[in-house]
């Protein structure tokens, strides 16, 4: 039985001092590989590039990127990650670990995590930003593709801003999942779920209010300079419109 495969990327941006952005660690192994794209201004763009299929059954990928004071950084990958039935019959991992200085910021929006019918996969995500730092964050999971039941996917977001933890939450779907998680009071029959986190210092002198925005994704500040969008959908294009216009209406 094959054991898996273990890879990590990282990623390290700082001030270059000279208005823009450094990137003195961009490396990655195996299935994740990273490439630097064209930025914009003091931003620096890497792109995730899945250089294998998986995660498969008894992967553990783990990805890292932080953001030194005064760096701005954007991460994004070139398609969506697909998590895939291995010959080892046991659960895959996929750790995410950002890291935000004071004065520095990191979009993270990668593309769309799709759990695929007999897949086990759990993704941790852990995000520590500065009490000055700047976070936009976007996670979206496909439960199936096209006419396909899902896989199991268990998915925990981990925020902490200024040391402190302002979000813990963790959503299991899929086969063997806890009961109710497609009934009313969770999914209710939706295939597509996704959250986006915000965190700007101007938040803690003026918070955002609670509210709904369209059908299917609501608003929620956060016991910190954060808020959180919550978004459900039909499919994976649907969600990512919702997301989009939040972001949009939260400038």
């Amino acid at each position: 039985m094959s054991a898996g495969v273990q890879a990590t990327a990282r990623i390290l941006a700082r001030d270059d001092g000279r208005g823009g952005t450094s990137l003195p660690v961009l490396e990655g192994d195996g299935p994740l590989a990273l490439r630097r794209t064209r930025g914009s201004g003091a931003e620096a763009r890497v792109m995730l590039v899945g250089a294998m299929s998986g995660p498969l059954g008894g992967d553990h990928f783990t990805v890292e990127a932080e953001a030194e004071e005064g760096a701005r950084l954007h991460v994004g990958s070139a398609a969506a990650t697909i998590a895939l039935p291995g010959q080892a019959k046991t659960e895959a991992r996929y750790d995410v670990r950002l890291t935000v200085a004071d004065g520095a910021e990191l979009r993270w929006l990668p593309e769309q995590l799709i759990s695929a019918n007999g897949s086990e996969l759990y993704v941790s995500t852990r995000v520590d930003v500065g009490a000055y730092g700047r976070l936009v964050l976007r996670e979206e999971q496909v439960l199936g593709r096209a006419a396909e039941e899902p896989g199991r996917l268990t998915s925990r977001l981990v925020l902490r801003v200024g040391g402190r933890t302002v979000l813990d939450q963790e959503l299991a779907c899929g086969p063997g999942a806890p009961g109710g998680w497609d009934g009313p009071a969770v999914l209710a029959g939706h295939r597509a779920v996704g959250q986006l986190v915000l965190v700007r210092p101007e938040f803690a002198v003026e918070p955002m209010a609670a509210r709904v925005l369209g059908d299917g994704a609501v608003v929620m500040p956060l016991a910190g300079p954060a808020v959180l969008v919550s978004a459900m959908a039909p499919d994976a294009l649907r969600l990512r419109r919702l997301l989009d216009e939040a972001l949009t209406s939260l400038g």
